[in-house]
């Protein structure tokens, strides 16, 4: 349609997070985000197809026990495209070697042709991997 803008993937992705360096760290080791620029109050990260912006509030009036919570307006959750189900699997490995909490390996059906696994950042921000059915 003309009266429509076409867009194609996403570019960037910016979340704001209540500990720079714990973010940075956990999005480096645990998903392949490597910093590309770093200042003060916030980091630029790639892995290679897109990049992730994490940045310190912009103010002191953040309450010290504040968490993301998918229920209010906003971001719902994140999810990275793996390969295919045994990556699935691999990352099951790498939460348990990390105590990282995850959720179970989801069916999405049919119609979706996703498997999805459900985990948190340091931030409490819903993340998934999505893997598409093999072929």
């Amino acid at each position: 349609m003309p009266d429509q803008i076409a867009t194609t993937t996403l570019h960037h992705l910016t979340l704001t997070v209540s500990d720079l360096q714990r973010s940075l760290e956990f999005y480096r080791n645990l998903l392949g985000f490597n910093p590309v620029r770093e200042r003060p109050d916030r980091v630029i990260m790639h892995n290679g197809s897109m990049a992730l912006v994490l940045r310190a509030p912009g103010d002191d009036l953040i309450a010290p026990d504040d968490r993301f919570n998918e229920n209010r307006v906003g971001l719902d959750h994140l999810s990275f495209v793996v390969e295919n189900h045994a990556a699935l699997e691999d990352a099951i490995r790498i939460f348990d070697a990390h105590a990282i909490p995850y959720g179970e390996i989801k069916d999405l059906g049919a119609e979706a042709g996703v498997y999805v696994l459900a985990f948190r950042d340091p931030d409490n921000i819903q993340l998934e991997l999505t893997a598409p059915y093999s072929h």
